[in-house]
Formats: C-alpha cells, sequence, structure tokens
C-alpha cells in the first residue's frame, strides 16, 4: 500500500505532524519524563501502559502490545484504511495529497465522483423538479426548514424508472458504474432501473463528508419499504457507518454526548430543534462497530428508542454489544419514550428544553440491566434470585476490568442477595505485552535499536567502508547496513519515517518491536555515540573470519595448549602486525 504514494512524500508528511498532538486530540496524555503516558485506548486498564514517544513519534502500549506511528495509529483507532489515514494526516500537516500510481482504488475514486454528481442531482430536483411539491410539502409538516434541508443535503428522487441513470449516463457513467454505487440494478429485461424513485432522500457521509450512499423515504404510503438504503457496495458498509455523526463533529466543535436513535427523521428533526448531536445507525441493529465508532468520539452515549416491544428488544440489543466496549469513564443511558411517540414528535410538542430534560434523566445502563433482570426471574423468591444471579453473570463477564465491573459486581450482589460473587476473569489477549521478551538484545539488535532512538549516529557509522559488514549474508546485518544507508542519504529522517518505508515487511515487524525498547540507564546518563560505536566496532571484528579465528587461539590459554601450526600462525600474524 505504501509503495502506491511516493516515498518522498511520506517522509516528509511523517517529519510535519506531531504524533502527541495526533493521538492528545483524541486520547488525553499527560507527561512521564521525556515521554507522555495514558489508558490505552485499544483495551481496558487500571494503571495507564500506553507512551508516546516524542523522539522516535512511535507510540507503544506494554499492557497489549499496540504500536506504531501517526499513520498506524489513525488506522486503529479510527478504523481507516492507510490511504484515509494517509489523506487525514495530510489535512492537518496542509499538505497536497500526491497523484499515485497504480493505486487500485481508482474504482473507489470513480464511484464516489458519480455519488457526488447524483447527490447533486436529488438536491436540484428538489428544487426545480414539476412534482417536487409533495416533497416540499413533507418536509415542511415535519417541521424543517430549507437551511436545515441543506445542512444535511435533502434531495428528492421524482418518479420514473431511470431518471437518473439517464442523467449519469449522459455525463460519462457507464452502466457499470451506476451499479456499483448502488444507484440502479438491471430490471428481468437487463435495463437499468433506478433504485430510489419518488422518495425524499438522505445522503448518507463517512466521516470525511464524502457521499457514499443514500437513504430514501417513500413519499406514498402504501409504498414498501417505507425507508429504503444503498445497498452495501465498496464504499458502504451498513454495519460501520452512522447517518448524522459527520453533521454532528462539524457542527460541534467537542462534541460531550450522542444520542442514538432510529430513523434519518429523528436526527433531521433534533438538529432542526437544536440538538445537532443526533446518530441513527442505518437501519440495522446496533453492530459493534457502531459502539467503536461512537466511543472514539464521545464518552457518554444514550440510546433513544420507541417504548414499544420493538425499541425495547433494540435497546437490549445495544446494551449486550456495549458492554465489553464499558471501560471506566464512559457512561451510557438508555431512553424508551412514550407509547406513540419518536424523537421526531416528541421534539416538535415539547421543544428543546424538555427533550434535553428527558435525556438527562435517561435510565443508566446498571439501572436498565437490573431492571430487566428482575423482570425475567423472581427475586423475591429463593429461586428467582438464584435466576436473576445467573443471567446476570455471563453479562457482566463481558464487562473489561475495572472499577465500573467491580461496581457492578457489587450491585449484583445486593440485588440477588448473595454473600460474595465472583466472576470469571476477562479472557486475556494474545499479543504479548513486552516484545523485550521475544527479542533478546544482542549487539546487532541493540545497534538498531539505539539507531531508531536517535537517526543521527547514522552519520558516524561507516558501514559503507567495510566490505565485511556492507557485504554480509547475515539477514540482521544487512538491515543494519540499508538502514545506514539510508539515513545517511536523508539526515533529517525521522524513526517514525523510517519504519513507514518497512511497513507490511518482515523487516518492518523486526524494526517495529525494536523500537519498542527502552534504555536501561536514563536519556540524560545514555552515552548513545559510545555505545554505538563501540557495538559497532565488535562487529566488524566478528565479521572478519581470520580475526575471529585468532581470537578463538588466544582464549586458549598458555601457548603449551596450542598446537605447533597454531604457534607458527600466532608468530606470523605477530610480525605482521610490527611491519603495520
Amino acid at each position: 500500500m505504501a509503495g502506491r504514494i511516493p516515498q518522498e512524500f511520506l517522509d516528509q508528511l511523517l517529519s510535519r505532524v506531531d504524533l502527541v498532538e495526533v493521538i492528545n486530540t483524541r486520547v488525553p496524555l499527560r507527561r512521564a519524563g521525556h515521554d507522555f503516558m495514558a489508558c490505552c485506548p485499544f483495551h481496558a486498564e487500571k494503571t495507564p501502559s500506553f507512551s508516546v514517544s516524542p523522539r522516535k513519534q512511535f507510540y507503544h502500549c506494554f499492557g497489549c502490545g499496540a504500536h506504531g506511528n501517526a499513520i498506524g495509529f489513525l488506522m486503529a483507532y479510527e478504523r481507516l484504511e492507510f490511504l484515509d489515514a494517509v489523506e487525514d494526516l495530510a489535512r492537518l500537516a496542509s499538505l497536497e495529497m500526491p497523484k499515485i500510481s497504480g493505486d487500485d482504488s481508482g474504482l473507489s475514486h470513480t464511484l464516489l465522483e458519480w455519488l457526488i454528481q447524483a447527490s447533486r442531482y436529488f438536491h436540484q430536483q428538489l428544487r426545480e423538479h414539476p412534482t417536487r411539491q409533495q416533497a416540499v410539502d413533507y418536509l415542511q409538516r415535519r417541521g424543517l426548514t430549507g437551511q436545515i434541508a441543506n445542512v444535511f443535503g435533502i434531495g428528492y428522487a421524482p418518479p420514473g424508472w431511470d431518471t437518473l441513470s439517464r442523467t449519469l449516463r449522459q455525463r460519462g457513467a457507464t452502466p457499470e458504474q451506476i451499479m456499483s454505487a448502488g444507484l440502479a440494478s438491471r430490471d428481468e429485461q437487463n435495463r437499468l432501473r433506478d433504485r430510489f424513485r419518488d422518495r425524499i432522500i438522505f445522503p448518507i457521509r463517512d466521516h470525511r463528508g464524502r457521499v457514499i450512499a443514500f437513504g430514501g423515504r417513500a413519499l406514498d404510503g402504501g409504498v414498501n419499504p417505507k425507508y429504503l438504503n444503498s445497498p452495501e457496495t465498496l464504499l458502504f458498509h451498513k454495519k460501520s457507518e452512522l447517518y448524522g455523526l459527520y453533521e454532528a463533529r462539524t457542527r460541534i466543535r467537542h462534541l460531550q454526548r450522542l444520542v442514538v436513535v432510529e430513523g434519518y427523521m429523528d436526527v433531521v428533526a433534533l438538529a432542526q430543534h437544536d440538538i445537532p448531536y443526533a446518530v441513527a445507525t442505518l437501519g440495522t441493529a446496533t453492530s459493534t462497530e457502531h459502539i467503536e465508532r461512537l466511543f472514539r468520539v464521545v464518552t457518554d452515549l444514550v440510546f433513544c428508542f420507541d417504548g414499544d416491544a420493538a425499541g425495547r428488544a433494540a435497546g437490549w440489543r445495544a446494551l449486550e454489544v456495549a458492554l465489553p466496549f464499558l471501560r471506566d469513564g464512559r457512561q451510557i443511558g438508555f431512553l424508551f419514550l412514550p407509547e406513540g411517540e419518536d424523537p421526531d414528535s416528541l421534539v416538535r410538542r415539547e421543544g428543546r428544553a424538555a427533550f434535553e430534560q428527558r435525556l438527562e434523566q435517561a435510565t443508566s445502563l446498571a439501572d436498565y440491566l437490573f431492571a430487566e433482570l428482575r423482570a425475567r426471574a423472581n427475586p423475591g423468591t429463593l429461586a428467582g434470585r438464584a435466576r436473576l444471579a445467573e443471567l446476570a453473570r455471563p453479562l457482566l463477564e463481558k464487562l473489561p476490568e475495572g472499577h465500573f465491573r467491580d461496581l457492578m459486581t457489587l450491585r449484583l450482589q445486593q440485588e440477588a442477595q448473595l454473600v460474595n460473587t465472583r466472576l470469571r476473569p476477562p479472557a486475556r489477549s494474545s499479543r504479548p505485552a513486552d516484545s523485550n521478551a521475544q527479542l533478546t538484545r544482542t549487539p546487532l539488535r541493540k545497534a538498531i535499536a539505539l539507531l531508531l532512538y536517535r537517526p543521527e549516529l547514522a552519520q558516524q557509522a561507516m558501514l559503507d567502508d567495510n566490505p565485511l559488514l556492507r557485504d554480509s549474508q547475515e539477514p540482521g546485518m544487512r538491515l543494519l547496513a540499508d538502514l545506514v544507508a539510508t539515513l545517511r542519504a536523508s539526515p533529517k529522517l525521522t524513526a517514525a519515517a523510517l519504519l513507514e518505508r518497512y511497513r507490511g515487511t518482515r523487516e518492518g515487524a523486526i524494526l517495529e518491536q525494536l523500537a519498542q525498547w527502552r534504555l536501561e540507564a536514563p536519556e540524560e546518563e545514555y552515552r548513545f555515540e559510545e555505545e554505538f560505536t563501540d557495538i559497532l566496532d565488535y562487529l566488524r571484528r566478528r565479521a572478519d573470519p581470520a580475526k575471529q579465528w585468532l581470537e578463538t587461539l588466544l582464549q586458549r590459554g598458555t601457548p603449551s595448549a596450542l598446537s605447533k601450526e597454531e604457534r607458527e600462525v600466532l608468530r606470523n600474524f605477530g610480525q605482521s602486525r610490527k611491519v603495520q
């Protein structure tokens, strides 16, 4: 993947961005000596073990083993593809992305262009099409203004089997591109048929604001389904996208809370009443991808569902999915609305203040969980309390270690009147906590680790002048020589940029482990140049077979321990040194 972007651009990018700044805007860091520390965002923990090195521009968690540079962090934290992470960092660094040769994401860019064209078409039809009035009347009845419709890019798909398809084909789109974008399909006669017809259109945007799909609300009450989404495409995956999240993040600089509702109109209506922090799943149940994405943005969620059986089933599903992500500091509430109401109708009837008061009084996850369990068991009897404990145990075991898990265990003891409740410990990560245990500190590895800590050491390493080192067939030695050559050719290269050059390779995996090693002494007291030079001298001696053999002879002890031939070799070696 990295090879498709010029290496010079990646080098420049990683020298311009500050990993501490990138992470601190998402995970609050505190200084710890020369580095910064935080509780790891990739696993639950009570004691901070997530370390960020400003010098190396490298992060490492000593608890779960997560590590990488700024690109790797965005890929892991924001669940981005490599190219998306690079583009996000390029915007942060005010760098223009280069043209990418041989990029197989060309189809994605092409589809994005046609989706933009489709969005503009739908928006234009809402303003100009002869049959638009029915759509305009519908939106006005729901209390929406033109301003809020523009914020969300709401449009109109007029009646007709292929009005959009014909328009896009006239602009150069092929039938295959139109279908790949999820905008049309083939009928029994192999004719192209628009997916959205006679519907209010809601563009669905990704985290960067790009239109990747659409949702459509039927204007004819007899049409099923009433709501229709784009199908799964190369760009659109329903289980990981949330309608309104991009708009919420752009309208509120520092989001504190997100409200999860069920429909497009709920999101738009709440925004119309100055509650611009609502999002909706796209016709699917709450997924782990949804929860992960939401908790990357805020630490406070409220699930707002209808109070009927379907709404409560959706709430319980959300609870079960969210439990493994409830580490300390995160909280979830549940708001079930009165019968016959949804967020759209309720906020129009009550107004913003009353609705936000309801959000403040939302049922906490703990209260909701145990209320549901009490309804399923009968805690008034001994058997009922045992049943409640049996139902609660597997749910509480999903919680990550932390104070919240401990408090929920105490709550279970109170609810079931248990003397003591022990939960099985959570499953441990299969990843090693410390890579030092996997790679022993040989002199060669230590030289590479020092080079990653202080890339400027390469300027004193004369490996290219020593053919025994330069031409060594030992894999680690060749890697060291390559690193030195690269750094001498590009003296300003950072350790993060150096690691990026080896992304996805066997050598890259080794370098990432070596970058995690810590110094044996405080940085102020460490003699980097002296130790690096000593290691290189040792490696030169080791690489000379004749010197290796002579050192073996000398280690034998007294001359009597050597054969006549071996004593002759030592005598000749001594004479040659006198001549030199």
